[in-house]
């Protein structure tokens, strides 16, 4: 059990990088409460649609602790929630957490999908090129939460473990499968196998098995 560090939501907004603009909710703004529904938190949205949003992906979650990480090796503050993530909290790390988990989060039940593909904008978000390339290196992506029941979400709710439905496929294990191992068909078989997992990273991976031949 933890209590999340913060709560934060926004919808898509013009940002400008590097002298152009792009349309991105990376920039999430922290508020007191807010209804998780089925397909985001009341007041959420996001604008690459290819990455986040949807059932599968309707709450993203981001490691307090790689906050510092970041921080030390870039020599430059990282502050949350400049990941663009709904909720953090310790003690969570992709290592730790197994796709299919299931938390009660405030008046909510949740279960962890997949992780995160991160995209260029966490890149051009915190000024730091080689960002992307090192959360797919490192497999520290955070990851996502679909909603099993809808309910109220404060800024100081607990997330509370309440099921594991598989012990082999962590968030990180299945991150180097999805990223660095696209080869290791009898491993993309296996984690193919757990319901839980999000509907396009099924597609995604049949697509690999695909290749196999």
């Amino acid at each position: 059990m933890a209590q999340i560090l913060y709560l934060n939501v926004g919808k898509p907004e013009l940002k400008t990088w590097d002298g152009k603009q792009e349309l991105s909710a990376i920039g999430k703004k922290g508020v007191t409460q807010a209804l998780l529904t089925k397909e985001s938190f009341q007041g959420d949205g996001v604008a690459a649609t290819e990455f986040h949003g949807g059932p599968d992906r309707a709450v993203c979650f981001y490691p307090a602790e790689h906050y510092s990480k970041w921080s030390v090796e870039f020599g430059k503050e990282l502050a949350p929630p400049t990941f663009g993530e709904n909720i953090s909290a310790p003690g969570m790390l992709e290592a730790d957490i197994y796709i299919g988990d299931t938390y009660k989060l405030g008046e909510a039940v949740i279960q962890v999908t997949q992780g995160r593909i991160p995209c260029s904008k966490i890149s051009k978000n915190n000024q730091i090129d080689r960002l992307l390339k090192r959360v797919v290196e490192t497999g520290y992506t955070g990851y996502f939460f679909r909603v099993l029941q809808e309910g109220m979400v404060y800024e100081d709710s607990e997330i509370i473990f309440l099921e594991r439905v598989q012990n082999n496929f962590s968030i990180l294990r299945a991150n180097e499968i999805y990223f660095l191992q696209r080869k290791d068909y009898q491993a993309i078989e296996e984690l193919l196998e757990i319901e839980e997992l999000a509907e396009d990273w099924k597609k995604n991976l049949e697509k690999l098995l695909m290749q196999k031949n």
